[in-house]
């Protein structure tokens, strides 16, 4: 079993809320009209559950890749396999089921692309941070 170092894996796990909060302020108001769901709804819940629950399934993330990498790894190859994960694993697992949804190809362009960026920096996160 590689060993994990745990406070870089915290750090990545927060960078996907700091990348989420930028992402979804550029492309928010498309992401809400493509859910199908009323404003009011989305804008409803409790913050503490929503931020802490993604929170903890991206500490969940991070560990889970970081598994993958060898103590001796070049960041540049922990980073490129980042983005492999967020593009051949999690963005077209989305689209998968997004063709079965009938979800808009903007829809998958958005919340992909997002998984896409959000992975890719936290294979350079766990490759800086050993």
């Amino acid at each position: 079993m590689p060993e994990i170092n745990y406070l870089a894996v915290i750090a990545a796990a927060a960078s996907s809320l700091a990348v989420g909060f930028a992402w979804y302020g550029v492309f928010g108001k498309a992401w809400m009209a493509h859910t199908g769901q009323p404003e009011e709804k989305l804008k409803s819940g409790n913050p503490a559950i929503i931020f802490g629950g993604a929170f903890v399934l991206a500490l969940i993330q991070c560990y889970c890749l970081a598994m993958f990498f060898g103590p001796d790894m070049p960041v540049g190859e922990t980073t490129f396999y980042g983005l492999l994960t967020g593009l051949g694993w999690v963005a077209t697992a989305l689209g998968v089921q997004y063709l079965f949804e009938r979800r808009s190809l903007v829809f998958w362009l958005i919340n992909g692309g997002y998984n896409v960026v959000t992975f890719t920096l936290f294979g350079l996160i766990l490759g800086l941070w050993r």
